[in-house]
């Protein structure tokens, strides 16, 4: 299964659907108002690269020097082009594209956010280190979670996970696909 619902996630799912879905789904257990939304899990985003053959020469891209901005240019740069230029298999696209449609009738305007299975932890955060994107429609979805899990390549996620002392080829990514809410005030909360 690509795609877990927010209401099915807890806080032992860290490995499946990264830190950042793992406290959605708590939040919505414990009741409190969580927009509605589902998770691409991390091992859609495992299989996707393993699958494509793109794995050991993406793993191989970014293993360079983070003290040279250079290098860690040009590998953000190959690892995203392998990523994007990757298309997502017919069945975990079409999987993803009915989640979205059930939510509000496939009309809502959603959050893509990347939940990386090696963030929110006691000894290194991660905070920031991959990319958020808003009022995403369906037309622009599929391109979006590619491009979250492209952004745990990013020159910053590179730098951190070396400096932190994480092997690349160990830490995997879900993507949280949440309704954007028209609020008056906003907040994170774990």
């Amino acid at each position: 299964m690509a795609v877990l619902w927010l209401d099915d996630v807890r806080s032992d799912d860290l490995e499946t659907v990264g830190g950042k879905a793992a406290s959605l789904g708590e939040l919505t257990a414990a009741g409190l108002p969580v927009p509605p939304g589902f998770v691409v899990t991390a091992g859609t985003y495992r299989t996707f690269i393993e699958e494509a053959g793109i794995d050991e020469e993406l793993f191989e891209a970014v293993d360079v020097d983070s003290e040279d901005s250079k290098a860690l240019a040009r590998a953000h740069e190959r690892a995203h082009e392998l990523i994007m230029e990757t298309p997502i298999p017919d069945a975990v696209a079409e999987e993803i594209l009915t989640a979205y449609r059930s939510i509000d009738d496939g009309e809502a305007f959603v959050a893509v956010r990347s939940s990386a299975t090696a963030e929110d932890l006691p000894d290194a955060s991660f905070a920031g280190q991959q990319e958020t994107f808003l009022n995403v429609r369906e037309d622009d979805l599929l391109r979006r979670v590619k491009e979250c899990w492209a952004s745990l390549f990013s020159q910053r996620a590179i730098y951190y996970r070396n400096q932190k002392g994480f092997d690349h080829d160990k830490v995997d990514i879900a993507v949280v696909v949440q309704r954007m809410v028209d609020a008056e005030k906003s907040g994170v909360m774990f």
